[in-house]
């Protein structure tokens, strides 16, 4: 079967996290979606640990569902953990997820991060010790664990971000470096920018939404063709199962917060060659710019942009379904036409997975307008401009008539 799976979302206790985000509510959100697996989000953190505890029971192997309820998704157990120490005379800044397949491995984890630091003051906490210790805590606790990159290219929290990351997964990783199997893109990378990395070849590309709302899940995903099985899609995962990992879904890279090159304060936006031109320094009050996500692929790429290896993982780019009513009806995606319009399609059409992915021009037209239709067969034709995000801001898609979108212009 086809199992669409985000292994990475926040929960309520998380800062900056809306105050929706507790596990029902997530596994709700998940079956508007068409989510099959969806991560609980903060799992180690003792409040929400607690409540996990009580309304969750197990389902398949490694994977669990809502008491008392008719969900038809499963959560798995994951949380990202923040780590930011000195090595080699630099502060280094690395989120990283780890997923669990149990509660009783969870608990342990959790127990262990509390007799290091502070868990309670955040669901994503802060460590001051190295990253590598990290993987070997989470699997000396389980063998099992999947202990993956978050985000790899945001500049500041991140194995190799501008401001405070790594040039290579070993320099960061160390001895560990054999339990990373797969790394996450992030929302302003794709599958193609990483595959410019050669030192990557032997690492899964995967792709989650980091939501900190209920709307935001599976912005990001990953697509399996397997059971409902956390063992299976892990291996899955970690050798790279062409017949089992079919594909990753994908913002447009462009649209994401940190892809080009910028200064928010100064509204300076530029590509890569711009900011080398301009020395790396904002033209406007000449302070130094926040290097995004396309400048660093650059710059540590030995392979041209369009590379493509022989046998990988593919990716299909998606724009959220109320991100695309909104574009048509040139209103934001909150405003009251957007979500009338967007729950009405699901209500009819089903998922929101099943409409931008599955559904068929007639059948579109029988559920929405015919702009509407038009935006999403466009989107997967590619056939979009886009304003890319920088320095925080994220970018703007246009559906477009002209041309099809072309990928990491420099």
């Amino acid at each position: 079967m086809r199992i669409i799976a985000d292994f990475h979302i926040h929960s309520k206790y998380s800062r900056a996290t809306s105050k929706d985000m507790t596990a029902r509510t997530i596994a709700l959100w998940a079956d508007k979606k068409g989510i099959n697996i969806i991560a609980s989000g903060d799992f180690q953190h003792p409040k929400y640990l607690a409540e996990l505890k009580t309304v969750l029971e197990a389902a398949e192997p490694g994977l669990y569902k809502i008491k008392k309820e008719r969900f038809a998704s499963r959560i798995v157990l994951s949380t990202e953990i923040a780590n930011i120490y000195k090595q080699g005379g630099k502060v280094r800044k690395v989120h990283t997820l780890v997923v669990m397949p149990s509660l009783e491995a969870a608990e342990k984890f959790s127990k262990k991060l509390d007799s290091l630091g502070n868990i309670k003051s955040d669901g994503r906490p802060i460590f001051g010790f190295p990253t590598k210790d990290l993987v070997k805590i989470a699997k000396d606790i389980c063998a099992d664990s999947m202990i993956i990159p978050a985000h790899v290219w945001t500049p500041w929290f991140s194995v190799f971000g501008s401001k405070s990351g790594f040039d290579s997964l070993e320099e960061c990783f160390e001895e560990q470096t054999k339990h990373i199997k797969a790394i996450e893109t992030g929302l302003s990378s794709d599958v193609l920018m990483n595959r410019r990395v050669s030192a990557l070849d032997n690492i899964a590309l995967i792709s989650n939404s980091d939501a900190h709302s209920p709307r935001k899940i599976g912005r990001e995903a990953n697509v399996f063709e397997t059971d409902l099985d956390y063992y299976k899609i892990k291996k899955a995962i970690e050798t790279r199962d062409l017949k089992r990992f079919l594909y990753t879904l994908e913002f447009f890279p462009e649209e994401g917060k940190y892809h080009n090159d910028g200064h928010r304060l100064c509204k300076v936006n530029l590509s890569p060659r711009e900011a080398l031109a301009n020395n790396n320094l904002c033209p406007v009050c000449l302070k130094p710019l926040t290097l995004g996500v396309l400048h660093r692929v650059e710059v540590l790429a030995d392979r041209p942009l369009g590379y493509k290896l022989d046998k990988y993982i593919p990716q299909k780019h998606l724009v959220p379904l109320e991100e695309l009513i909104a574009a048509v009806y040139g209103v934001a995606p909150s405003a009251k036409k957007v979500q009338t319009e967007y729950i009405r399609m699901l209500q009819v059409g089903g998922t929101e997975f099943e409409l931008l992915l599955d559904k068929q021009k007639e059948a579109l037209l029988k559920i929405t307008e015919e702009r509407i239709t038009e935006a999403i067969l466009k989107v997967r034709s590619e056939m979009v401009n886009i304003i890319p995000g920088y320095d925080g801001e994220f970018g703007k898609i246009l559906v477009s008539d002209k041309k099809k979108r072309v990928a990491g212009i420099l």
